[in-house]
Formats: structure tokens, C-alpha cells, sequence
């Protein structure tokens, strides 16, 4: 039973439950301690979820992997949170008026916040998979071996930061508040869990067009080409528009079809991942996906 729960329940309680508790409090202005909060319960029931009901037994078990991968999701996580923090003080260097539509009912804001978000996000991975200097930076997320939550926030911070301005430097522009920015945060930490998630889970239909788990591990086949599919970070819209949407019920992920075929000796210690980029060997014998 607790199987089926998991399986047709999981997704929702994170989509729906926690974010929708962070568009709640959010909405009433509560304090931001709330988002650390719903954030480490977040985690614990990704890691949860993973050991109840998994896709694959070996991802749940570290591959000398577990604690690099901590100050990943502790570096990455806090430049978020950071960045949410310091919203008024950019607000001030705007010189446009706002014309964010503060009429509309949170929960709508929120969402088109999502949605503008993916845009400059997705666009900004798909560009780091054609452009040698973004691909330089974006490989350290590409170096993974196994699926499983953490996954999500294994990245460079400085490409971390890249993606992260795109996405919302034009929600900036246009004047969104702190609060739906705060909601925002939480809601990109929650894709990442369950876009990387070993969790077994299932949405249906919606696989093709949310961007979860089961279409994103066709973006982490090892092969120059193959793994260029399925940028998206909340939608798979935009890849439905580039063409690069990609999904095989017939395909099956182990740790063997994982990683970097250009670079399989990529370095795994945390410091050496963040000065690799800088290296002549930092590129992937100009092999740009993963």
C-alpha cells in the first residue's frame, strides 16, 4: 500500500503540498525561517521517498559521492536563499516603474514567476550544451554517476548563478516582490528534488509535460548528442518548441549510461570540480553534452 502512495502521491505532495504551503505563507508574510523549514522537510522526504520506493537500489547507496554533493546542495542552496535576501536592495537600482501585476491572486503570481523562470533557465542549459565556455561550468553537473535527489544542486556555483539570473533577473525588471520571490526559491529546490529523484514515482501524461524525473535522466546518457534532451527545469514546453524533447518507455538507467563518455575520469572531489573549468582539460575533448 504505502508503495501506491508513494508511487501517485509523491509528486503531488511536493508540487502541490509544499509549494502550495509556501505560497500560503509566503502570502502572509510569515518569516523566512519558514523556507529553511519546508525546505529540510522537503529533503527528508525526497530521501524518504528514494529508500521507500526506488528506481534503481545502487543510486541510493554513496559512491564517495555523498559528501561532496552536500556542499554542492549547502553552497548552491545558500546562494539562493541569498539572492532571494537581497531583492529589495536590487529593487532600488531599477529604474523602471513596476509593472508586476500585484492585483492578481498570489498563487497566480507565483506561478507566472515559474514560468518565466523556466524560460531564461531553460534556455540558459540549452545554451551550455552548445557554447565551450558554458559547457566548461555546466559539466560538473554532468559528471554524475547516479539519480537521486541532491543531484538537482551538484552544479558550479558560478553556473548556478548564471542560470539563476536568467531566470530571474526579467522578473526583477519588471518589479516581483519578495514575497513571490521567496516562493519562487522554494519552488526551484523542489523541482530539483524531483527532477533528480530515485523515487519510482509516476505522473501520467503530465510526463511530457512537466519536467520531472522520468524524462530528465534521458538529459544524463553519457553520449555527445544523445543527452542533449529535456532542458527544461519546471516545463518541457520549450523543448516540445526546440525540438529537443525526448522520451523512450522502452529505456532503462543504470549508472553504466550515466555521466561524461568524453570525460569519464572527470575529477569528483568537490575543490577539484570547482577549478577544473579553469583547466586546458576542463573541456571535454570539445564534446559539448553529456
Amino acid at each position: 500500500m504505502h508503495r501506491t502512495v508513494i508511487r501517485y502521491g509523491y509528486a503531488p505532495f511536493m508540487l502541490a503540498g509544499v509549494n502550495g504551503t509556501a505560497i500560503w505563507l509566503a502570502a502572509a508574510g510569515a518569516s523566512k525561517l519558514w523556507l529553511l523549514g519546508l525546505l529540510l522537510l522537503a529533503i527528508a522526504c525526497s530521501f524518504a521517498a528514494e529508500r521507500a520506493l526506488p528506481y534503481e537500489d545502487s543510486w541510493n547507496e554513496s559512491q564517495a559521492d555523498a559528501g561532496r554533493d552536500a556542499i554542492h546542495s549547502f553552497v548552491n542552496e545558500s546562494l539562493i536563499l541569498v539572492s532571494v535576501a537581497i531583492i529589495p536592495l536590487l529593487a532600488a537600482f531599477v529604474p523602471a516603474a513596476s509593472i508586476w501585476p500585484h492585483s492578481w491572486p498570489f498563487a497566480i503570481q507565483v506561478v507566472l514567476a515559474v514560468l518565466v523562470a523556466d524560460i531564461g533557465i531553460t534556455l540558459t542549459h540549452y545554451a551550455s550544451h552548445k557554447i565551450g565556455m558554458l559547457w566548461r561550468f555546466h559539466a560538473v553537473h554532468h559528471s554524475v554517476k547516479r539519480f537521486y535527489g541532491l543531484n538537482g544542486l551538484m552544479k558550479h556555483p558560478l553556473h548556478q548563478t548564471l542560470e539563476m539570473a536568467a531566470g530571474v533577473a526579467p522578473l526583477l525588471l519588471i518589479g516581483m516582490p519578495v514575497q513571490v520571490a521567496s516562493a519562487l526559491a522554494l519552488a526551484v529546490a523542489v523541482q530539483l528534488l524531483l527532477q533528480h529523484s530515485n523515487a519510482d514515482y509516476r505522473v501520467g501524461p503530465l510526463k511530457r509535460v512537466l519536467a520531472l524525473n522520468e524524462g530528465h535522466r534521458f538529459h544524463h546518457l553519457k553520449w555527445a548528442g544523445i543527452g542533449d534532451v529535456n532542458f527544461g527545469l519546471f516545463t518541457l514546453i520549450w523543448d516540445h518548441l526546440l525540438g529537443t524533447y525526448s522520451y523512450d518507455p522502452e529505456r532503462l538507467f543504470t549508472s553504466e549510461v550515466l555521466g561524461m563518455a568524453a570525460k569519464p575520469d572527470y575529477p569528483s572531489a568537490y575543490l577539484a570540480q570547482l577549478t577544473e573549468p579553469f583547466k586546458p582539460s576542463g573541456a571535454c575533448s570539445g564534446e559539448k553534452a553529456a
